[in-house]
């Protein structure tokens, strides 16, 4: 018997639709026929339909609440709205086809009950989606600048962290797993949404398991359901989450992973637990990326990006926080000095400039001066020598220069060391003898890499495929 009831409850999704569609056929028919009143029948009988597969589909949804887990107040007023929407179309259909029978019936105006009927079907399946897809299905495809207009998001999902000072004292359920668990699980395991008869959300529930028993084996993550069915295959039934939802992270399942092996305390500190701090090294914050610039500029339109990709270059963001930008000519070799007035728009954005096999000259380091935030230049395989190329020292935030396949003259050599930010710059392949010694610069100091390194052979380099 429950094998039926949670069959039939699962045909709601199909079922729910009929209704709505026999409504709305009979308020188009209606607002058609408002002044020849020649269809009132056709349209009393499908308001007759909708009644009729409107109750069924409140019995299978009531038996899909029962069988799925929900929380009563997580679907009460879909149901009792799905309910009301099937008393209206009764109602109307009443109206229609026998107002004399009942005499309150005919007092109420046909215009009211149309109305009524089209706000219950369109709230009442908005609420039907939510519980199905969550609050924001509807919205989620919009533009993050749209949402944000909206006041409605974007939320961004941020792993949780751990202080360098004071690591070993963090719990290692309080602030790593839990957060985990939070963002990738409650939202189908809680208070109000049972799937599965599990709550996620705290110490009881996670202990006492769900309908299938329980879900941690101390000390044994593979023979954990919480931890196995995370890394089943995605297409595999028993996969959770959701193969459409949010996966969790490699470093987030050996979290999990850790937590259950290590017996699944919820209040040891990872000190107590005895953790290395190279197991949970992706928690720490990421280094701060120091080697762009730290100033603002003016954020570049989109049309005007969509210029230069149109001209040969590509362009891309350096960043999503970040209005730089990095330009390359891989796909324009064709650009030669006079095309550099081309990237006259966007001088103070260009932060990444790559020059490579073009028909570039030593005339290109004046212009080139003019980009005042550039970090990264690249003219390898060029026809410059370095002639002029002091004009560079302006640049007071280049750090790599890449010279590799070009004709550069050691003469000039000396003009590099005087760029005060100049970090390294690769000179293979160029007439530059390669020195027999070379030392490791000190900190601060510029790095002139010749490249044709000479790599020990091992064993497998011997192998035949």
């Amino acid at each position: 018997m429950e094998v039926i009831q949670q069959l039939i409850g699962r045909l709601h999704p199909l079922v729910v639709h009929l209704p709505i569609g026999f409504i709305i056929a009979a308020l188009l028919l209606q607002w058609y026929d408002r002044r020849n009143k020649e269809w009132t029948k056709i349209i009393g009988i499908l308001f007759q339909w909708a009644f009729i597969f409107a109750t069924i589909a409140c019995i299978s949804g009531y038996l899909l609440y029962k069988g799925e887990g929900y929380s009563f107040d997580t679907v009460k007023y879909h149901l009792w709205l799905g309910i009301v929407t099937a008393l209206f179309s009764l109602l109307m259909y009443l109206r229609l086809t026998a107002p004399s029978k009942i005499d309150f019936i005919k007092r109420v105006p046909v215009v009211l009950f149309s109305f009524s009927l089209l706000f219950l079907i369109s709230f009442t399946g908005h609420l039907g989606g939510n519980i199905t897809h969550g609050s924001d299905y509807l919205i989620e495809p919009l533009p993050n600048s749209i949402k944000s207009l909206l006041g409605v998001g974007p939320e961004v999902y941020e792993m949780p962290t751990l202080e360098e000072e004071n690591w070993e004292e963090a719990i290692l359920y309080t602030d790593l797993v839990q957060p985990i668990l939070n963002t990738r699980c409650v939202s189908c395991h809680n208070a109000k949404k049972e799937k599965g008869e599990l709550q996620l959300e705290e110490e009881n529930g996670i202990l006492k398991g769900g309908e299938d028993g329980l879900i941690i084996e101390p000390n044994d993550p593979e023979k954990s359901s919480l931890y196995a069915r995370l890394i089943l295959p995605l297409d595999h039934e028993d996969h959770m989450p959701p193969k459409d939802k949010d996966q969790p992270s490699k470093e987030e399942l050996d979290i999990i992973k850790i937590w259950i092996a290590n017996g699944n305390s919820f209040n040891k500190s990872i000190g107590e637990i005895g953790l290395k701090k190279e197991s949970i090294q992706a928690f720490f914050p990421k280094a701060k990326d120091d080697t762009y610039p730290n100033v603002a500029v003016a954020e570049i339109s989109t049309d005007t990006i969509a210029v230069l990709k149109k001209k040969g270059f590509h362009v891309e963001r350096l960043s999503e926080e970040s209005n730089f930008i990095k330009i390359s000519c891989i796909n324009k070799p064709s650009f030669s000095d006079k095309d550099f007035d081309l990237l006259s728009s966007v001088k103070s954005q260009v932060v990444y400039l790559d020059l490579g096999e073009t028909q570039i000259t030593d005339a290109i380091f004046e212009k080139i001066s003019t980009l005042p935030h550039l970090t990264v230049l690249k003219l390898d395989n060029t026809g410059v020598t370095g002639k002029n190329i002091e004009a560079l020292e302006k640049l007071e935030y280049l750090k790599n220069l890449n010279l590799m396949g070009t004709n550069f003259e050691e003469a000039h050599l000396p003009k590099l060391k005087k760029f005060k930010e100049l970090q390294i710059v690769y000179l293979f392949n160029t007439p530059i003898k390669k020195p027999d010694q070379i030392d490791k610069p000190k900190e601060g100091e510029l790095f002139m890499d010749y490249g044709g390194y000479d790599l020990p052979k091992i064993a497998t380099d011997s192998i035949v495929y």
